[in-house]
């Protein structure tokens, strides 16, 4: 059976986001994951106690939550390789793993960042794989993994296909780390014209996480034209063992009025 979590960030984005990992159990569901929660990499305290105590409340599991990634609403897409932002990630690093250890969270997403105008390439990479490295020991610790994910829509964000992002975590491999995998999206694979059937093919036993929108315009399944059931059974025949992420937008009264309730997974 396909085990689909809510990002509680992209959906119910009508609820404070405190009272969404609930409204997610409401709607059936047993499972949320989030991006960053805050405009900062190192929330207070209280804030961080909150969004816990929201996540256990409601009964929920956290399956993802990203790394801070900067201004997501004014446009970046991510610290992981930008060197005069390193800091700010690694002091980012401590918070996440964190919340990860005291929700049983395993998957952590880390956005890569865009391309700064004029910036060394050669540092920027350099910068990006001693980051992952940091991130992935301290995730490790807690049996977690990092994921990275191909993204469409941001001009300069250098990973747009599936083979992008694997270089990545081959040389961050290659470089001692070993909690790094892709994170297959399927719509950003599928816009940044990747062959998403053939990805699933060569490495789905192999993704970090799965993610899902329909295409054109990243609305939940069935409006657009991406099989995308046709790829999730796949990638779980093929050994795929994770949790699906709903990432879309909808302006449906019921955001997950295609999905079946018996099929949204909730604890019994």
């Amino acid at each position: 059976m396909v085990r689909y979590t809510v990002n509680a960030s992209i959906l119910l984005t009508d609820r404070p986001l405190l009272e969404r990992p609930a409204a997610a159990a409401e709607a059936g569901f047993g499972a949320v994951e989030f991006w960053w929660p805050w405009a900062t990499a190192v929330p207070g305290d209280a804030e961080v106690d909150a969004f816990v105590r929201a996540v256990r409340d409601a009964g929920v599991q956290l399956t993802g939550l990203n790394f801070f990634a900067g201004d997501m609403p004014g446009g970046e897409r991510g610290l992981v390789s930008q060197p005069a932002r390193s800091q700010e990630f690694r002091d980012n690093i401590d918070v996440v793993v964190g919340i990860g250890e005291q929700l049983g969270c395993r998957g952590f997403n880390a956005l890569y960042g865009l391309r700064v105008d004029g910036a060394d390439v050669a540092a920027s990479e350099e910068a990006a794989t001693e980051n992952l490295l940091a991130a992935s020991a301290a995730v490790a610790a807690i049996g977690g993994t990092v994921l990275l994910e191909p993204v469409s829509g941001a001009a300069g964000y250098p990973l747009l296909t599936a083979r992008d992002a694997l270089d990545v975590v081959d040389r961050v491999n290659g470089a001692g780390g070993s909690a790094v995998a892709l994170l297959a999206d399927f719509y950003h694979l599928a816009v940044n014209g990747d062959d998403v059937a053939a990805v699933v093919e060569q490495h789905a036993a192999q993704f970090g996480h799965i993610q899902i929108a329909d295409a054109p315009g990243r609305g939940e399944p069935g409006t657009g034209d991406l099989p995308l059931q046709e790829w999730i059974e796949r990638s779980y025949a093929l050994g795929y063992d994770g949790w699906v992420g709903l990432e879309y937008k909808t302006d449906a009264a019921d955001p997950f009025v295609w999905l079946p309730r018996e099929q949204r997974g909730a604890p019994a």
